[in-house]
């Protein structure tokens, strides 16, 4: 069998032979029946449990338009326009509006990227800027103890707009809906706080009502989050739908249909091979990681899983690395994990768990030497990295192919 999987913005070949029983795990693509500007139109008309945005805004107030960075694949490009139509039409001042990228802990973005991200003539024409973890006001605690601290022009806005799109979360369920506001425009001990829960009973990719899921949407209420507007991509990232309205009941008819189109059962096999599903998805190991906790339902226990992702940027996170540095290995990781939660050093207790479970291989623009610490055997090529565990686990080992690991979601049966 011979495969191409996405990696950076190109793909990778794979020859599988042919004694190998082999599963490829595709989405159910949701057929494109009209063009986008016409389905994010129809979800602004039709919101759901909400009112329209033309009558929940009023002339003079402060609109605060919450975007992605530039690791996910949104096409805010194309989101924002009829958005900024709405609110125009109802007699909101584009000086009143700001639009603001949901780093979280990501690094700063540069001119260019914020440009590339909104569109040049939006960028012109509107305030557009980063969030930033130190100028954060405190609005509250959810029942949880996560304290609500929330980007100031954030906080002093009276309407909030969250976008973004909608997909499998490793810990929070789902990606989209209230997300942007936590971590997307939170401070570092907010995000913090609401990430230790991904330790805890029901966490997991594909469940709405997560621990995680159900703090961050609580600190969306406190915060008063107004309206979403998100939208769900093929595996071309192109738009097949959308939805608008309430930051929760809007969400969940979005992640309704992304369960139609990536949640699939399979029989664990003894290799998976899994892509990220290449550029910006792959773009660190950081955020390439999801594909291994998506996919790991889809091995049997002491199976291999080979990650195909560049790594463009390396791994990602200085945290990460740091524990990576200070750690002796993944069981040292797992230890000073479950002694307190630090985010970027949970990365690599997470996938040092993997380790421990399964045999992980990577193929990346990572060396050599970054891979083996990062818990993974480094492979040259994708093909090498098959062969080597073909000849572990045997001519007639199984494989599933998933070449969309980022949004996939692989279930056991």
């Amino acid at each position: 069998m011979e495969l191409e999987l996405p990696f950076g913005n190109t793909t990778v070949s794979l020859t599988i032979p042919e004694t190998h029983p082999v599963e490829t795990i595709i989405p159910n693509e949701t057929p494109i029946t009209s063009d986008p500007e016409s389905i994010i139109q129809k979800a602004l008309q039709n919101p759901i449990g909400r009112e329209r945005l033309s009558e929940i805004v009023q002339p003079g107030d402060k609109v605060s338009i919450i975007v992605s960075d530039t690791t996910r694949p949104v096409p805010t490009t194309l989101m924002l326009p009829p958005l900024l139509n709405k609110l125009l039409a109802s007699n909101v001042e584009k000086e009143d509006i700001t639009i603001i990228f949901a780093l979280g802990i990501h690094r700063h973005h540069t001119e260019e990227e914020k440009q590339n991200i909104v569109g040049r003539d939006i960028y012109q024409e509107y305030q557009c800027i980063d969030h930033n973890t130190e100028q954060c006001n405190h609005l509250g605690t959810t029942s949880q103890g996560t304290p609500v601290e929330v980007f100031e022009p954030v906080a002093r806005s009276d309407i909030v707009i969250c976008t973004g799109n909608i997909e499998h979360h490793y810990f929070a369920g789902y990606t989209g809906g209230l997300k942007a506001v936590l971590p997307g425009v939170s401070s570092r001990r907010s995000i913090e706080t609401n990430h230790a829960r991904m330790i805890e009973q029901g966490t997991g990719p594909g469940n709405p009502d997560c621990p995680v899921r159900a703090d961050l949407e609580e600190a969306g209420k406190i915060i008063g989050v107004d309206f979403i507007l998100n939208v769900i991509l093929n595996t071309s990232k192109q738009i097949v739908g959308a939805v608008a309205g309430h930051p929760i009941k809007a969400h969940r008819a979005g992640a309704a249909m992304v369960d139609a189109m990536y949640k699939q059962e399979v029989e664990p096999a003894d290799i998976v091979v899994v892509s990220q599903g290449g550029w910006p998805k792959d773009i660190n190991l950081f955020q390439s990681h999801k594909a291994l906790e998506h996919v790991k339902a889809a091995v049997r226990p002491g199976g291999a899983i080979i990650l195909l992702a560049q790594c463009s940027e390396g791994l990602g996170d200085k945290a990460y690395e740091h524990w990576l540095d200070i750690t002796s290995g993944p069981q040292d990781a797992i230890r000073r994990l479950n002694h307190g939660f630090i985010q970027g050093g949970h990365k690599a207790a997470l996938i040092g768990k993997l380790a421990g479970e399964f045999e992980l291989y990577l193929v990346s623009g990572l060396s050599a030497d970054v891979a083996k610490k990062a818990y993974f055997n480094p492979a040259s090529s994708l093909q090498n990295a098959f062969d080597d565990a073909a000849v572990k686990y045997g001519p007639d080992a199984r494989v599933v192919v998933v070449p969309y690991g980022g949004s996939t979601l692989v279930v056991g049966n």
